[in-house]
């Protein structure tokens, strides 16, 4: 699914985003000592979200991205989440374009060139921008660089059951679809 990012938005983003990207290998992962941090954010309907306690889905895939660009990679999940939500219809899927804090005008802006991109309310409600200190972010979730999207797959409670790198492959989907199966079993 294409998004619209206005051409005025690329100095804004130029300046916040890194560039480059590419695919690695899936690194799978049961590690609980990673976990997503807390955070207040909005989705791009406007709704305010305590993260990760209002991740609606348990589990929730997110699907993390540093730059517009990569917005492709992310399109690369997007169009196999059918077959994971058939694996676990508790499955809640969220999109994380993580952009550097910038004042509350450039947020503003940024925020509306995407919702007016972005013609499904659907959409919209799994699209979460975050504005953050990427560094501690980063860290908390063990994403070692921005070159590439990351997948996480994490728990109620923010602890990361499953990660990959870079876009879909079915190794990657195959991964995740044995981790789900595992997960709704066991709850």
């Amino acid at each position: 699914m294409k998004r619209f990012w206005p051409f005025v938005l690329a100095p804004v983003l130029a300046a916040t985003l890194f560039a480059a990207s590419s695919a690695r290998n899936t690194v799978e992962s049961q590690d609980t000592t990673l976990r997503f941090p807390p955070l207040r954010a909005a989705n791009l309907e406007k709704r305010s979200l305590n993260l990760p306690q209002d991740f609606a889905g348990s589990p929730n895939l997110l699907l993390i991205a540093f730059q517009r660009r990569q917005q492709k990679d992310v399109d690369t999940w997007l169009a196999q989440l059918k077959q994971f939500e058939t694996v676990d219809p508790a499955l809640r899927c969220y999109e994380l374009p993580i952009i550097a804090r910038v004042n509350p005008m450039t947020r503003w802006f940024i925020d509306n060139g995407m919702r007016g991109g972005i013609q499904s309310s659907q959409q919209r409600e799994r699209t979460i921008t975050l504005y953050l200190d990427k560094g501690p972010f980063r860290a908390a979730l063990g994403i070692p660089d921005e070159d590439r999207i990351y997948t996480l797959l994490i728990d109620r409670d923010g602890n990361i059951l499953w990660r990959a790198e870079g876009t879909f492959d079915d190794r990657k989907g195959n991964s995740l679809k044995q981790v789900l199966e595992r997960f709704n079993h066991a709850r």
